[in-house]
């Protein structure tokens, strides 16, 4: 029997405004060019106000024999009576909706890839997908720039008040393996979203502090190279992690061979003619995500 055929999708989740939807369309192509014969990944997109002009073009810019697209809103991720942390950074309140992977993908799906929408793959996503969690509650890699607790740039700052070892290890967020019937069972979700309400002022990273404290201990640190920093260099990392500035902007400051990388990706989708952006339009985001917040807290949706 043709191999292909037992070869059950992987299962992936995202989530992107319609400003980072360029960083989606390369990211899916490079998922694309580096999966093994045969093997389908099923996408789905948590669109927080894509336009439709931007649905089209990421649609046209995927290979419809491996990637199937599945969009969902945000407003329609959010579970019933849950309410989002209003916490005082400028991240859009899109970086929650990775907790709630477990409650609307299909109950059958027991394991969920979740990714940062600013990255680029360069290895066979199913080597990683298909790995063992065991008893763990995340799959993840180690975050470079914090690695403990007691960093003072961005660690768990209150550790001692919750009862945790200075030196407990510190995942970043932005690649995830989700056991979604451990999560639910144990309603991790909730857990996280009400550790970040209680400690905002610790919670400069917020959706990363929650989890580091919920899932303390409990996570199975994954090789550091399918999250590889562009801050860092390194000659073939199966996973490069475009953190702080985004190669779409003319202010990106880090390695260029990986700026290269990207734009060879995102040269085989609809934004084949995209050049870098100005700095207006990353301010612009930013200033919008903390006013999405202010009236939040206003009381207006």
């Amino acid at each position: 029997m043709d191999e292909s055929i037992l070869m059950k999708p992987i299962t992936i989740v995202v989530a992107s405004d319609d400003n980072y939807i360029i960083l989606l369309a390369a990211l899916i192509n490079s998922i694309e060019s580096n999966l093994k014969a045969g093997q389908t990944i099923d996408i789905w997109v948590i669109e927080d106000d894509v336009s439709g002009r931007n649905k089209r073009k990421l649609q046209n810019s995927i290979n419809p024999a491996i990637t199937n697209l599945r969009w969902q809103s945000m407003t329609d991720v959010i579970p019933s009576g849950v309410h989002l942390p209003l916490d005082r950074s400028s991240y859009p309140l899109n970086i929650y909706m990775r907790l709630f992977i477990p409650y609307f993908v299909p109950k059958e799906i027991e394991k969920v890839l979740y990714l940062d929408v600013d990255m680029i793959v360069q290895k066979d996503l199913s080597a990683l997908y298909e790995t063992e969690l065991g008893e763990a509650l995340v799959g993840a890699v180690l975050d470079p720039r914090i690695i403990t607790f007691d960093n003072p740039w961005g660690g768990v700052l209150n550790y001692q008040e919750l009862g945790l070892d200075a030196k407990t290890r510190y995942f970043n967020t932005g690649l995830l393996l989700i056991p979604t019937k451990k999560w639910r069972e144990q309603q991790i979700p909730e857990k996280i979203i009400k550790c970040i309400d209680e400690h905002k002022k610790f919670a400069n990273y917020p959706d990363q502090y929650g989890m580091n404290v919920i899932l303390a201990n409990q996570w199975m640190e994954l090789n550091p190279l399918w999250n590889h920093f562009c801050t860092f260099d390194h000659p073939a990392p199966y996973l490069i992690h475009y953190v702080q500035r985004k190669p779409i902007y003319k202010s990106y400051n880090n390695s260029i061979a990986y700026q290269k990388i990207f734009y060879s990706y995102l040269y085989k989708t609809a934004w084949k003619n995209a050049k870098p952006r100005g700095e207006y339009v990353r301010y612009y985001e930013k200033i919008k995500n903390v006013g999405e917040k202010i009236l939040k807290q206003l009381g207006f949706s």
